[in-house]
């Protein structure tokens, strides 16, 4: 059984804090862990994040999210029966906290009981054939009697089957929209039935409709969930490839259901096997696997350039909002009593700075180092930290003045590189 030490709830001022922060424009995932673990807490963060906008994006603000916008949004949450979760909260689920872009909030509606079950997540075609909705139905089934929550994506075809299949003993839905604005509107009365005893999951605002660059967001934390995924149909550049794209760099098992070879649905999971997925022709396959309990690393040929489209395009827009040439450097700081042990979630950037290594009789620019060193093509942080021979914190520093700027790409297996043609 997954599971993660839970730290303390917040507070509800703390809760505000959060999701005004989450909320404000291009704080993605990563740049408010960052920006958190600076400041030492979302409030300071916020404080802070007028001066630094106006500094390094010479003059144009940002939108910050209303107190009152948030204190709304919450009330309507509890009135439909939605609670939030931060990644120390009890109810986040434990293998989502080990992701590097996990969510700092989540909406959840239903019961948390099924988050503390290794979950399997089951996607698949929209537009799939009987056999691959009768080969989901049984798979969920399947897993079930295993005592394993199916998590799946709530869209038509294999992901409904999946939770059809296990609405009696639970199962976790994943929403591109907020819960209130569920997609596809006609699956109401399923999310109502899958409420009642497992859970719907949301990192969006309550009243977000889904745009197209929210579902392959909803993606990674489908897999994030999970311990393994399976694909059941994909046709070649499927949504589907996307979620086992980054169950694969998130270092869970990945498995594919072969089809016929003239059934264009199964041409991404034929292509998936043929590239090192592994095959699933039953039930215990999936099974045997996760009993065996050691993940697998990512394992970088298992996708060509084209397939999983979608999944190297930066999921947010975080712009730099440190690039005021070392104003905002990375000093020391009192650590956020929100993180301390024994949940040390928001990663490593909390070390203690070094100074720069002086050149020739200067100090260097952290920032044109690091900025010198990168490219389009993706290099590992900690290769870079090595090569650049700067301390751990500066580099960070200067990646969150890169991701907020929009001038950075984040890759996998905590690897990063410049967006193309962006090097100036």
């Amino acid at each position: 059984m997954s599971g993660a030490a839970p730290g303390a709830r917040l507070s509800d001022e703390q809760l505000v804090d959060w999701l005004r922060l989450i909320r404000s424009e291009n704080i993605g995932p990563r740049t408010f862990r960052q920006l958190v673990n600076r400041f030492g807490g979302a409030r300071a963060a916020l404080e802070a994040l007028p001066d630094i906008a106006a500094r390094s994006l010479r003059g144009r603000s940002i939108r910050i999210a209303p107190r009152d916008e948030i204190v709304q949004e919450i009330d309507r949450a509890r009135a439909m029966g939605v609670r939030f979760a931060t990644t120390g909260d009890p109810d986040y689920p434990p293998l989502l906290r080990e992701i590097p872009d996990a969510p700092p909030v989540l909406a959840l509606r239903g019961s948390s009981e099924v988050t503390r079950r290794d979950g399997v997540a089951i996607v698949g075609s929209r537009n799939a054939s009987a056999a691959g909705l009768a080969f989901a139905e049984r798979l969920a089934r399947g897993f079930a009697r295993e005592d394993l929550v199916v998590v799946s994506g709530l869209a038509r075809g294999i992901d409904a089957v999946a939770h059809r299949a296990t609405l009696d003993t639970g199962t976790i839905a994943v929403l591109a929209g907020g819960q209130a604005r569920p997609y596809p509107a006609e699956h109401g009365r399923l999310i109502e039935e899958i409420a009642e005893r497992g859970l719907i999951v949301s990192e969006m605002p309550l009243e977000w409709e889904p745009r197209g660059r929210d579902f392959p967001r909803r993606n990674r934390i489908i897999s994030g969930i999970s311990r393994a995924t399976v694909v059941v149909e994909a046709a070649r550049r499927s949504g589907s490839l996307i979620t086992a794209r980054f169950a694969n760099e998130q270092g869970r098992e990945v498995f594919a259901v072969p089809g016929s070879p003239l059934d264009p649905r199964a041409e991404g999971t034929n292509d998936l096997i043929r590239q090192g997925a592994t095959l699933c022709a039953r039930p215990e396959d999936v099974i045997a696997a996760l009993a065996e309990g050691a993940a697998k690393p990512p394992r970088g040929e298992l996708f060509d350039e084209d397939e999983g489209a979608g999944a190297d395009e930066p999921l947010f827009d975080e712009l730099d909002l440190f690039l005021a040439q070392g104003a905002f450097a990375f000093e020391e700081g009192p650590p956020s009593p929100l993180f301390a042990a024994p949940e040390p979630e928001l990663g490593p950037e909390t070390a203690s700075p070094e100074p720069s290594a002086p050149v020739h009789g200067r100090v260097v620019d952290p920032h044109e180092v690091v900025l010198s060193l990168l490219g389009p093509s993706p290099v590992a942080v900690d290769e870079l930290i090595r090569i650049a021979g700067l301390s751990a914190r500066e580099v960070h520093g200067v990646l969150v003045e890169l991701d907020l700027a929009g001038r950075l790409e984040r890759h996998g297996t905590n690897a990063v590189s410049l967006v193309y043609n962006q090097k100036l």
